[in-house]
């Protein structure tokens, strides 16, 4: 099958935040199967300049842009495996960002036409186009209104998927017309309107042909009004065309025996992967304390990360409890402030660092005991697969991904694979929290729980096998097992 993606972001050339990270390991595991599985990215200016050189042109052609007619060049590479196409333009990408700019409408409805122009040049006609995010959100209709009467174009089918319904892509009503090329006929509350504006992740939902998101808790979440911001009611008239798909992770990229960030390498050895945290609370400047349970935080502080609750927790556990805690992220600078406060008062027991960085990022999963994730919403989550790969427990709110990927710990089953709670309540994160601790002083319990977390699946193995039923279903073509999925 011909697969095409279609994102604004995509791990390693340009990476915001997890969409970056589902489109540089995906389209491997889908390639693995067998399928002609390529990617289309804007060229943007801050891809480092290494993967420019490799870089090959592959032409250049005009897009569309309302009446307007914009300059697009194509470039390609290909990386393991992946063939890798860039749409080149200056103007539009040629800055230091990637998103926030006052003409994202523009940006991006230039690229997701571009997405579809470019198709005859390169030589490639997909089966499937799978378009992420609002930012490609147009394509589906795009195709449908501009492209669907062409002979090439002709049986192209489309997903669409969520990656976080909160960011949308709202623009004036006028973006309709003059950027998009499209008649009134399509802004109605069964189109792209939404409030007197033009909704892009609207224009994804109502005209894909298949709807998915990133789990599948949050799938039900997104179709109540606390989740839905606004879309619910059309989410829930899709539900039949709505799948949740819990994403996964680049297990070779993120594997502990191999890891090059670590101080010591291992696999499913308790024993090894306390000599990180020795190492890690040596680096910290905390007390070298093997006993003493070392809980992380790789996070942005931002509110929906469930920060309020670690701010209305954490002097009490501190002052309280034998524990040691790591936080590593950057976002609001009041959280930012308000940590380095805290860290400031507890130098023996908190350590903060605000910063991005992947290096040390790995040695807090592969050296804390545990994990901290008690976030508002989380539509998927990479962070608690990542610290359950490098056997550090997650302690989570049972939200979205957070809810399909850590089963919390039954002691009279040995079931389990972390800690949960259920209420956006700061004293249920507490009691949860100190309910893990009670374990790890329990040695017997929290080798089974440990266990538990080495023995799971992180891979995008079993999500590419769901995605590629999907992918059958909207076709109509055959499975490898002879019969229509």
């Amino acid at each position: 099958m011909n697969i095409l993606f279609a994102a604004a972001e995509g791990a390693p050339f340009i990476k915001t935040g997890g969409l970056a990270d589902v489109i540089g390991a995906l389209p491997k595991a889908l390639l693995k199967e067998g399928h002609d599985i390529r990617v289309v990215l804007p060229k943007y200016k801050a891809i480092h300049g290494s993967f420019k050189e490799d870089m090959s042109p592959q032409g250049t052609t005009s897009v569309y842009v309302g009446w307007r007619e914009k300059y697009c060049g194509i470039e390609m590479l290909v990386y393991e495996g992946v063939k890798v196409y860039f749409i080149d333009n200056e103007d539009y990408f040629g800055r230091d960002g990637v998103y926030g700019y006052g003409d994202d409408g523009e940006r991006f409805a230039f690229f997701s036409r571009a997405v579809l122009e470019i198709l005859p040049l390169i030589g490639f006609k997909p089966d499937v186009i799978h378009v992420h995010d609002w930012h490609t959100g147009p394509v589906p209709l795009l195709l449908r209104h501009h492209y669907a009467h062409e002979p090439f174009y002709k049986d192209m089918k489309t997903v669409f998927t969520i990656h976080n319904l909160l960011y949308q892509g709202i623009f004036p009503y006028e973006v309709l017309g003059d950027l998009l090329g499209l008649p009134d006929s399509y802004f109605t509350p069964d189109g792209v309107e939404y409030y007197g504006n033009v909704n892009y992740m609207k224009a994804g939902l109502v005209y894909a042909d298949h709807v998915t998101t990133v789990s599948p808790t949050y799938a039900g979440e997104i179709q109540t009004s606390f989740y839905g911001y606004g879309l619910d009611g059309l989410l829930r008239s899709i539900n039949g065309r709505l799948s949740g798909i819990v994403n996964g992770i680049d297990t070779k990229l993120y594997n502990p025996a191999t890891d090059q960030a670590l101080p010591v390498t291992y696999r499913s050895n308790l024993a090894k992967k306390r000599e990180n945290k020795t190492k890690l609370q040596e680096e910290l400047g905390l007390p070298a304390a093997p006993d003493v349970p070392l809980i992380g935080m790789v996070t942005r502080l931002v509110e929906p990360k469930g920060l309020d609750l670690v701010l209305r927790i954490l002097d009490e556990l501190l002052f309280f409890d034998e524990v040691q805690v790591v936080v590593l992220g950057t976002g609001d600078p009041a959280y930012e402030n308000w940590f380095r406060e805290a860290a400031y008062r507890q130098p023996q027991k908190l350590s903060v660092k605000i910063m991005f960085d992947d290096s040390l990022s790995r040695r807090i999963y592969a050296g804390t005991d545990m994990f901290l994730m008690p976030s508002k919403f989380e539509p998927c989550g990479i962070s608690q697969l990542l610290a359950l790969r490098y056997g550090s427990i997650p302690i989570v709110r049972e939200t979205g991904g957070l809810n399909d990927t850590v089963k919390a710990y039954n002691e009279f089953t040995g079931e389990g694979n972390g800690f949960t709670f259920t209420h956006y309540n700061a004293h249920d994160l507490l009691y949860t929290i100190r309910r893990a601790v009670h374990f790890y002083h329990l040695p017997e319990h929290w080798k089974k729980i440990v266990k538990n977390a080495f023995a799971g699946d992180y891979s995008w193995s079993v999500s590419a096998g769901e995605y590629l039923e999907i992918y059958n279903q909207i076709t109509g073509k055959i499975s490898d097992k002879g019969r229509l999925q």
